[in-house]
């Protein structure tokens, strides 16, 4: 290069997105095979054949099948592979800025419907998978728990508790009362619809939670 020629900046732009066509083209290809073929059938080379990239390029954007499973499972929760928080998607935020009780709990209950709705096939299918995907469904409990913990440390901060709750039971409950295996129970096992479930779900959690002090509510 001359000397004096400006050096022309590196843009790595077209780099990411491509990253990001082939993330999406191989979580799709997991989905397609993991509903297709079964957890066990469905390897890393299938899942790279189908979404048209290499086994290395899996290998190096997911480590390994659980990565990948995992990943599907965040995107199938979350409801999109956007790099946001689910603590910090607008219908979390609207449940949080919520004064009045009810309206919070109710719109809690649709928050964990709409979830479900989402994730209970892949958590049904996972579920049948066995011991392989114990880590990818422990984590996303664990992970679960988080955020059921964190909304009961919220009702707690805006005096939606009594004197007497116990936080971490209360989490504990919630955290039961609001999970997957009740939704397929109640839905797929029981044949109730959503809305139903969604109705049951706020009533229980409004049963359960302990009256907050008087001038708190």
């Amino acid at each position: 290069m001359a000397a004096g020629t400006p050096r022309r900046s590196y843009n790595s732009e077209g780099r990411r997105e491509a990253a990001r066509r082939n993330r999406a083209a191989v979580l799709t290809a997991c989905r397609e095979l993991l509903f297709r073929e079964g957890y066990h059938a469905t390897t890393v080379r299938a899942v790279a054949e189908r979404a048209g990239v290499s086994a290395e390029t899996v290998y190096k954007s997911f480590g390994g099948k659980p990565g990948m499973v995992k990943a599907l499972w965040d995107i199938t929760l979350a409801g999109d592979d956007e790099p946001v928080p689910m603590a910090d998607r607008p219908q979390l935020q609207e449940i949080l800025r919520t004064g009045e009780l009810g309206a919070k709990l109710r719109l809690y209950a649709a928050y964990a419907r709409g979830i479900h709705e989402r994730i209970a096939p892949l958590f049904a299918l996972l579920t049948q998978a066995g011991p392989d995907v114990g880590e990818v469904l422990e984590t996303g409990e664990r992970e679960r728990l988080t955020g059921v913990t964190a909304f009961v440390a919220h009702l707690d901060e805006v005096g939606a508790l009594g004197p007497e709750a116990d936080p971490a039971h209360l989490a504990d409950a919630l955290w039961a009362l609001a999970g997957p295996q009740l939704y397929t129970q109640f839905t797929a096992g029981r044949g109730w619809s959503a809305d139903t479930y969604e109705e049951w779900l706020a009533a229980t959690l409004t049963a359960t939670l302990p009256p907050p002090s008087p001038g708190k509510r």
